[in-house]
């Protein structure tokens, strides 16, 4: 009998801040992961040096090749990020140029989850988000793409949510992105 290595979903969190909504949406997807499937949760983001073309120079720092490694290893990503100033956060936003000159995220399958309880506002970080994964030639899985408001009061004390609802339509979120993954399951 052949043992088939678990397919990895990588969850990236926009926010360098502890204990954020965002995070806990993510740890959230992970626990509602079907059969087959681990989840990895990327916790550089803060320490990514400011991108620079300069700085891209075999491979680049050893924080931004820990990045691409992990993008890399990864069957699917998936995102969730706050909205600053009615865009991406700027470290956040670095994170992404760190993958535009390499071409790790081509053709990844990837989605995000936008936990905000006032979406409308958040649209525009999402709409940034879109627009910038184009030019990472990524693949978004469209029937993964979630605007889930999450309030703080249905986090639980390890961080995951515990509404029901939230939690199904999460799960709902992942299976689609999983199943669009080549090795899907």
């Amino acid at each position: 009998m052949s043992v088939h290595p678990a397919s990895t979903l990588l969850l990236v969190s926009g926010s360098v801040r502890r204990g954020t909504v965002n995070s806990a949406a993510l740890a959230t997807a992970a626990s509602t992961l079907p059969g087959g499937w681990q989840a990895t949760m990327y916790s550089g983001l803060a320490d990514l040096p400011h991108f620079s073309p300069d700085l891209d120079t075999d491979g680049g720092p050893r924080p931004v090749l820990d990045l691409r490694a992990a993008i890399r290893n990864a069957d699917a990503l998936l995102f969730s990020t706050p909205e600053y100033a009615g865009t991406l956060p700027g470290a956040f936003k670095n994170l992404l140029e760190w993958t535009i000159g390499d071409t790790v995220m081509t053709g990844k399958p990837v989605a995000w989850l936008n936990p905000s309880t006032a979406p409308r506002r958040a649209a525009g970080t999402y709409q940034a988000l879109r627009t910038v994964l184009a030019y990472t030639a990524a693949r978004i899985v469209e029937d993964a793409c979630l605007d889930v408001p999450v309030e703080r009061g249905q986090i639980g004390a390890d961080g995951v949510v515990t509404h029901p609802d939230v939690r199904r339509r999460i799960g709902g979120s992942v299976r689609a992105l999983t199943a669009s993954a080549p090795n899907g399951r």
